[in-house]
């Protein structure tokens, strides 16, 4: 092959090979492009999906927890199905609708507030517990032999008594207290409420104070009532404080209500008006500013029957008490009666206090046998008063007085002077009497309240009767008096009947520590000074008195909201 032929088939060649790597390598390069767009395809579409995958995560959340929302609260109200997803409103959830895709609102009820230490629930029953722990240190100048409870009227001895001259110093827990409120609402206008609440107080015939102190346990109230908010009725059966007692607001009969002097002594203060026994009430309100109420109480009566017994009753015999039957104690006496105590109370309810006036009627009974037959005999006896509470400086200064006269009310007052005595003809002779209490409670302080009262009760008469040279009734002039100053002459009598009791006395409680996890913590101290007189009889008119000191300490386990002063239950 000729030498130009053999050049020229060699540069074809070249050529030829120059070309097809120049293909190749654009073809390598495009293929590349390719590969890489649709990687990226593929890393958008993955990051797509992972967005709808958390999107569709989080609606599922959502669902799951408007599910458990609604399952705990309530729907109510459900509006139709949307196929779009609303705007929810304030007070709706969102709910999936009955299709796919689809949503409803559905309205909720808001969450209720906690409920307050030492509450809890019994399916539609709120149930309270309550009451406190107490331990006082009780000092008399007299020796009353009393517990936490003074005796202002007998108990407090006369000079011819050892005991006026020795002074008695206790300590008691027995004034503890525990109880337990239930509250239902079965309608929004409908409440019923039940209340229990004890004490240490009471001693059987048997209890001493030996070695275990074995008094029994009694009971300050237990009552059930039906409310009725649209017609503003309140009615109640149980023990409670009578209707006669004063309250801080209202007539409905809760017992937290009542207006008890804030003192550690359980006997309270002389001239305080009041009574815990079992009872029918039945109350109207008028926008609770106006209340009126009805209660129908149990009846007992307390005699005075004298050193000479009964008046002889037109020389028959005479059934004034009885000795207790079937579930009493068979060494009390207990009267006979033929109707309830009536009482009928209004009160007044204003900004600037609560007013009360009130009015109560006795049915009282005995009996008289004379040669061979015998009569009952009714006498009605009662009495009217008037109570206020003033806010002269709301939150910081309160006021109060409280008055109740007539016959036969001596089993109301705090110094229980008796109810009646027996006239000559054996009927029964309700005693005139007065009682009036009047107080000062201060609150200078978010942890202290500070109390004076000043209160009397008084029969303002003799009720006395000389039958054949007899002295019979209630402070009769024949009656010896004169053994009454006389120390240690058992020869010497003493009938002194009381004609007054009067009492000034002070005090303060602080709140030591309060927390809604533990309770709170009080701290009180009452000075009282309390005098005696008697009606006059043969001798000097006796009188005494007594200085009391108590130091009290009450631990409230359920509440720290309990107020400062001891809650008037």
């Amino acid at each position: 092959m000729p030498l130009v032929l053999r050049r020229k088939s060699w540069l074809l060649a070249c050529t030829g090979i120059i070309l097809m790597a120049s293909q190749t390598a654009a073809s390598a390069q495009n293929t590349s492009a390719e590969l890489s767009s649709i990687e990226k395809q593929i890393h958008a579409l993955q990051a797509e999906l992972h967005a709808m995958k958390r999107q569709l995560a989080a609606k599922n959340a959502e669902i799951e927890a408007t599910r458990r929302h609604a399952a705990t609260e309530g729907a109510l109200n459900t509006l139709p199905a949307q196929t779009t997803v609303p705007t929810v409103a304030p007070g709706y959830a969102l709910l999936p609708g009955s299709t796919p895709g689809t949503y409803q609102m559905a309205k909720v009820e808001p969450p209720a507030p906690p409920l307050p230490p030492g509450t809890f629930k019994l399916r539609g029953v709120t149930v309270t517990l309550g009451g406190f722990l107490e331990t006082t240190g009780i000092f008399r100048s007299r020796n009353e032999v009393a517990d936490i409870a003074s005796n202002f009227n007998t108990g407090i001895p006369y000079e011819n008594s050892p005991l006026y001259h020795e002074p008695e110093f206790r300590i008691s827990p027995r004034q503890s207290r525990i109880s337990l409120k239930a509250v239902a609402d079965p309608d929004p206008v409908t409440q019923l409420i039940g209340y229990y609440e004890t004490d240490f107080i009471s001693a059987a015939p048997t209890a001493n104070s030996v070695e275990s102190n074995s008094y029994n346990l009694r009971i300050r109230h237990l009552y059930a009532q039906y409310n009725r908010s649209d017609l503003g009725l309140y009615t109640m059966a149980g023990q409670t404080w009578s209707l006669l007692t004063m309250y801080k607001k209202g007539l409905s009969g809760d017992a937290g209500d009542a207006n008890s002097p804030l003192v550690p002594d359980a006997q309270y203060v002389p001239g305080f008006t009041w009574a815990r026994q079992a009872q029918f009430r039945v109350v109207k309100a008028w926008d609770k500013t106006f209340w009126l109420g009805l209660s129908l109480e149990d009846p007992q009566t307390s005699y005075y029957t004298g050193p000479n017994g009964a008046a002889p009753g037109a020389l028959g015999s005479i059934n004034v008490t009885n000795p207790g039957g079937s579930g009493y104690y068979s060494g009390n006496n207990y009267s006979s009666e033929i109707a309830p105590d009536v009482v009928i109370k209004a009160a007044l309810d204003q900004p600037i206090g609560h007013f009360e006036a009130y009015g109560v009627a006795r049915f009282m009974r005995d009996r008289v046998t004379l040669d061979g037959s015998g009569a009952n005999n009714t006498v009605v006896a009662g009495g009217a008063g008037a109570d206020a509470l003033v806010h002269v400086w709301p939150k910081y200064i309160d006021i109060q007085g409280s008055f109740l006269a007539g016959d036969g009310i001596g089993r109301y007052g705090t110094s229980q002077l008796p109810d009646a005595t027996v006239g000559p003809d054996g009927k029964p002779v309700p005693l005139p009497e007065v009682q009036a209490l009047a107080g000062v409670v201060g609150h200078p302080a978010g942890n202290i309240d500070l109390y004076g009262y000043v209160g009397e009760e008084a029969i303002t008469h003799q009720a006395a009767f000389d039958v054949k040279g007899k002295g019979y009734g209630y402070g009769s002039p024949l009656y010896d008096n004169a053994g009454c100053g006389i120390q240690g002459d058992a020869s010497a009598t003493c009938v002194g009947n009381t004609a007054a009791i009067w009492q000034a006395t002070t005090g303060f409680w602080w709140k030591v520590y309060h927390s809604p996890d533990f309770g709170s913590l009080q701290f009180g101290v009452q000075y009282s000074y309390t005098h005696r007189t008697a009606l006059q009889g043969i001798g000097p008119t006796p009188k005494t008195d007594d200085n009391m000191l108590f130091f009290s300490m009450r631990l409230f386990p359920f509440q720290d909201t309990a107020p400062l002063a001891p809650p008037a239950t």
